[in-house]
């Protein structure tokens, strides 16, 4: 048996373990991070409830303005070198906001950092997909959450620990955790796509259009504008339980920071501990099932939490939550990824990663404001909000599995699927597209 796990761990490629070694970091940044800056803001740097969202959305913000730019720059330059970076800049952004002090200061460092923060993920999705056969996908990106939600337990935990010395040196321990993966990627990572065949396939596609549109393929591509607009209204709602439960339950007397950390770090171990096990179960049903469980998981979440603010609910619908996500995020890049052209792979996933962190402005944007006006306001206007997006998000990414782009993805597959069967000896660190 042991000879089998090392035999199939030698054959897994080497620049998909790293994703999910960046994954992992990432997810230990954003878990040790995300809990405490409301309490943060609000505690230490004095900052009014009502304008934690805006220093949210400056972080956001940062990689909205980015990605249109540079979202698909892996394409024209490389994964590696883009992952270095954006691993060290987003590394070093965190760790700045340690040393600053003020709204003004701290709001240009969550701008700054977000830019770095705006090829990262997409990227690390885009070497997987790079070196792994389309049918293996939807496990990959199940593997990087589950890489993602590991990181997410020990971040808390860790920013829980850290929370009792000083709430500011949280960053401290985020920063450092993608510094470290920036390391790794430079000393370990190789190239994964040939950059002279991926110009000239997108040379050959039909039109090859210019400025903007290029760069932010949901410009010109309707059903990828579609499948996002509703992936921006199902994550948006969902992100008010992890934005707006630090307040509401700091407020209410129900937890302490490390409280809070220790609950958010509780949410993540489900995933960690499920999500393979939920892909397997429901790899057969229907998207639209799919997506619909998802809501229905998000909208009985919201309603614990507009009927109380015990413990007890607080766990039940950080779990319901965790459900949710584990039921919908490996099928939104597995979509985007089967409308995607080979050559404009990165863009595509870097426009459905703006669509995701979408929620990281307007998530928290929107429910502080609602909170503000009303504790339990978030959870009520959400009820109705995740129902309309479940129902509309699985019909788009049951579209765009049916979408002719999966046609030609089709042919390409065979010869992938042929590649993934030669002994690991075979695989180049510059495989050529496909």
């Amino acid at each position: 048996m042991i000879n089998t796990f090392l035999s199939s761990w030698r054959a897994t490629p080497r620049p998909a373990l790293l994703g999910l070694l960046l994954f992992f970091c990432a997810g230990f940044a954003d878990g040790a991070l995300v809990p405490f800056f409301p309490l943060w803001a609000s505690s230490e740097a004095g900052i009014p409830v009502g304008a934690i969202g805006l220093l949210f959305g400056c972080y956001a913000g940062g990689e909205l303005l980015a990605a249109p730019l540079i979202g698909g720059i892996a394409d024209r330059v490389g994964r590696r070198p883009v992952l270095i970076a954006s691993s060290l800049g987003v590394g070093a952004g965190f760790l700045a906001l340690f040393f600053v002090h003020g709204v003004a200061v701290t709001a240009i460092v969550l701008l700054l950092t977000g830019m770095c923060e705006s090829v990262l993920h997409p990227t690390i999705l885009t070497t997987i997909a790079d070196v792994t056969s389309p049918s293996a996908h939807p496990r990959w990106f199940s593997l990087a959450r589950v890489s993602s939600s590991a990181g997410q337990i020990l971040g808390p935990a860790c920013g829980a620990v850290l929370a009792l010395l000083s709430l500011r040196s949280v960053f401290l321990a985020a920063g450092g955790m993608l510094l470290l993966g920036g390391i790794v990627m430079l000393l370990a990572l190789r190239e994964t796509v040939d950059l002279g065949r991926a110009a000239d396939q997108a040379e050959g596609d039909e039109e090859e259009e210019e400025g903007l549109s290029a760069l932010l393929p949901a410009f010109h591509d309707g059903r990828l504008a579609k499948l996002l607009l509703w992936v921006v209204l199902f994550e948006v709602a969902g992100n008010w339980i992890e934005a707006v439960i630090p307040l509401y339950a700091h407020d209410a007397g129900t937890l302490t920071p490390s409280g809070v950390g220790a609950l958010f770090a509780y949410a993540a171990a489900l995933t960690v501990g499920l999500q393979m096990l939920v892909s397997r179960m429901v790899q057969a049903r229907s998207a639209l099932w799919l997506t619909v469980g998802a809501g229905l998981a998000t909208i009985l979440a919201f309603a614990l939490l507009a009927a109380s603010s015990a413990l007890l609910t607080l766990i039940g619908a950080v779990s319901l939550c965790s459900i949710a996500q584990m039921l919908v995020g490996p099928l939104v890049p597995t979509a985007v990824n089967a409308l995607a052209p080979p050559a404009r792979r990165a863009s595509y996933m870097a426009a459905s990663s703006v669509a995701v962190d979408l929620k990281d402005s307007l998530g928290p944007s929107i429910g502080t404001a609602l909170y503000a006006l009303a504790p339990r306001l978030p959870w009520i206007v959400g009820i109705p909000l995740v129902a309309i997006a479940s129902l509309g998000l699985g019909a788009a990414i049951g579209r765009a599995r049916r979408s002719p782009s999966e046609s030609r993805s089709g042919m390409r597959a065979s010869r992938e699927t042929v590649d993934s069967k030669e002994p690991p000896v075979a695989w180049s660190p510059n495989p050529a597209p496909e």
